[in-house]
């Protein structure tokens, strides 16, 4: 060890007493040790934040396909300055295996006693996303709460089900994020937050990862509130013998069905070919989330059930819930379809709903809503069979939990070329909570009403992960059992299940013939 680097770990001693206070809770030197070793952070006024901090050994090489191992500790100071490599995808430059890395974002209040933590999963499919995109600064200093998000597994890497691999079933990508939260079991004393008063957050494919959390064994005391944006778990994620037949498929598209050592054969593929392994497979806008190769797999050791069963028979964890979704979550997808006409409109709605989509098309005549394009995103944002709706209220009502439900209802005012509203599509909440890489994500920026919106949310979000309730003076009530519109121009109660239409889609089969 160099000189240098015992002086900074006498220095990083002396900052954070050998009682073992929190560096960040007494002035914030930017250096506290973890159960791996030294870290050094980024120091601001008002935070210091963690980045590309290990919480599980490189799933690389042998390692490739398999749950996660503890990270190996290191000697002197870490850099934590700078974000950990995302995990292998399409959408991004600069990935790689080596990426279980996580981010902690610690707020420099002098508010007595430990402080909640929120720990969050991104969005993307189960295909795309990295911790770096979200920064949880606002969220940590309004709400003092200490923020978490981290690298997982994605696609082929994070989902591959196969029987020659092991007998997971799958769910590396879930395993990662069971790894993380014990780290943050293990950890948060150390950045001042309160191990016991965890919550686990997510949208989209973040949310239904949520709900996989909620209804898993694995996962059960590692968290005790959540937070499910956009991403219900009444919908249907695979079963295991549907997620091997994907793999199946893999594995014959990578050539290893005939070789003598089929894993062997798998952890040879360069990264480059797993990621175009089944790309695009089950992604129809008028697809369900199970049409998709890469997703959680129940009847599995870390799902053993569909979150949906696990919620209604009451077995999923019985931590207090935030469930909700946007006005509007297809519009997006469907304003890719460039000739959206009234026969495509019917033709889609037939592929989708078979036997009752005359019931589907005269409970949403095109008349009624001013375009095909608007009546199909009507159908599917209430239907949910991607994302929508019906499903959250769905889970909400299942629960067996206090539970409090939301839509978020701001107009965006974005219009496509061909002049299609976008309305409040689907992530267009992040921004209200998140300050996001806008090269990746690039929302609209909000105006001075859209700000007291968000400071509102903010005081929701962080009251609830302190105490499970998201009242507080400042913000409108909200009551359990009802679902609330979140909008710049009001906070209040909303009919959402008459706007959505509940009431029908109760009575359409969710497997509906397509």
């Amino acid at each position: 060890m160099s000189i240098r680097t015992v002086v900074l770990t006498l220095v990083a001693v002396a900052a954070v007493g050998f009682a073992g206070t929190p560096a960040v809770a007494d002035g914030g030197s930017g250096v506290v040790r973890v159960d791996s070793g030294w870290l050094r952070g980024k120091v601001a006024e008002d935070h210091v934040k963690f980045s590309g901090v290990p919480y599980a050994e490189p799933p690389v090489g042998p390692r490739r396909w398999r749950p996660p191992a503890d990270p190996v500790s290191w000697q002197g100071i870490r850099d934590a300055t700078k974000p950990g490599t995302p995990c292998p995808q399409q959408r991004l430059a600069g990935t790689a295996e080596d990426c279980l890395y996580l981010d902690v974002t610690a707020p420099r209040s002098k508010r007595g006693g430990p402080k909640p933590v929120l720990v969050w999963l991104y969005g993307g499919a189960f295909n795309s996303g990295a911790a770096e995109e979200f920064d949880g600064t606002r969220l940590a200093t309004s709400g003092d709460v200490v923020v978490v998000s981290m690298n997982y597994r994605l696609g082929a890497l994070g989902f591959l089900s196969s029987p020659a691999l092991d007998g997971s079933g799958g769910n590396y990508g879930l395993m990662d994020q069971t790894a993380a939260l014990r780290w943050v079991k293990r950890n948060a004393a150390r950045f001042g937050g309160d191990p016991g008063n965890v919550t686990l957050a997510g949208q989209s494919a973040g949310a239904r990862a949520v709900c996989a959390h909620l209804a898993s064994p694995l996962s059960r005391g590692l968290f005790h509130r959540a937070i499910s944006q956009s991403g219900a778990c009444d919908n249907e994620v695979l079963t295991l013998p549907a997620a091997q037949a994907f793999g199946a498929q893999a594995t014959e598209q990578l050539g290893c069905t005939a070789a003598p050592d089929v894993a062997a054969c798998l952890r040879g593929q360069s990264v480059e070919k797993l990621l175009g392994t089944l790309a695009g497979v089950g992604f129809a806008f008028n697809g369900k989330v199970s049409d998709r190769p890469w997703n959680p797999v129940a009847g599995t050791p870390m799902l053993p059930k569909q979150p949906r069963d696990a919620m209604r028979d009451g077995t999923a964890a019985r931590v207090p819930l935030i469930v909700g979704s946007t006005r509007d979550e297809m519009r997006m997808f469907v304003s890719w379809e460039s000739n959206m006409t009234a026969g495509r409109y019917t033709e889609l709605v037939g592929q989708t709903f078979g036997g009752r989509a005359g019931d589907v098309l005269a409970t949403y005549p095109v008349g009624d809503y001013g375009s095909p394009a608007l009546a199909m995103s009507a159908v599917l944002s209430d239907w949910g069979g991607a994302i929508g709706a019906c499903p959250v209220l769905r889970t909400a009502e299942a629960a067996h939990q206090p539970v409090y439900a939301y839509e978020f209802a701001e107009d965006s005012g974005q219009v496509t070329e061909t002049g299609f509203p976008q309305g409040s599509y689907h992530g267009l909440d992040l921004p209200y909570l998140w300050d996001l890489d806008m090269a990746q994500n690039p929302y609209p920026p909000l105006t001075a009403k859209q700000e007291r919106l968000s400071a509102k949310m903010i005081g929701y979000w962080s009251a609830f992960a302190r105490t499970g309730n998201p009242n507080g003076p400042g913000r409108p009530h909200w009551p359990k059992g009802t679902v609330i519109k979140l909008s710049s121009d009001g906070i209040a109660p909303t009919p959402f299940a008459a706007e959505h239409r509940c009431g029908f889609w109760a009575r359409v089969s969710r497997h509906a013939a397509r």
